[in-house]
């Protein structure tokens, strides 16, 4: 019953925190603010205050880039989803040692064939190709879209706010 209220707490807060900065689509894809900046200093001033102010939709953005990646490359979920429930297994159903026959089979044993088996399978599923995929498709669309995106009236009077 704890561990369903933290469950909810974690939820809530997630909802609070997270969920609350995103923009709605309608002003995330704002085509009518497009334009294109003068000079670099005001494409830094765009993206410096597009990132702030569209940061949970940037974290959408990421987060389902990282979702299309693991689906357009099954060995990698087929992976990790083998390390992650071989640890859910090994730590639920072995905690003490077990006797198979003539040998002991003890939780190091059971670690040890995970990883023999796990990581040459995930070293060959390229999680680095992945991982480097990923920041620089979501950096090119992130400084795309942040420096094209005009600011809104909000934006001056934050610098107001900030005190500058």
């Amino acid at each position: 019953m704890e561990a369903a209220m933290r469950a909810v707490d974690t939820i809530k807060s997630f909802r609070e925190t997270r969920l609350s900065a995103l923009r709605s689509p309608s002003e995330f894809f704002d085509h009518n603010r497009i334009s294109r900046p003068t000079d670099l200093n005001q494409a830094v001033s765009r993206i410096s205050y597009n990132t702030r102010y569209f940061s949970g939709n940037y974290g959408l953005v990421i987060a389902v880039l990282a979702v299309y990646a693991l689906l357009t490359n099954p060995l990698l979920l087929i992976s990790l989803g083998f390390l992650i429930g071989g640890f859910t297994a090994i730590n639920k159903w072995a905690p003490e040692p077990m006797q198979v026959g003539d040998h002991v089979v003890t939780q190091k044993s059971l670690y040890t064939g995970l990883f023999v088996i796990g990581l040459p399978l995930l070293w060959w599923s390229s999680p680095l190709g992945t991982f480097f995929w990923l920041v620089g498709a979501s950096g090119v669309l992130i400084f795309a879209h942040a420096s094209v995106i005009e600011p809104g009236v909000e934006s001056e009077y934050a610098a107001v706010q900030d005190g500058v």
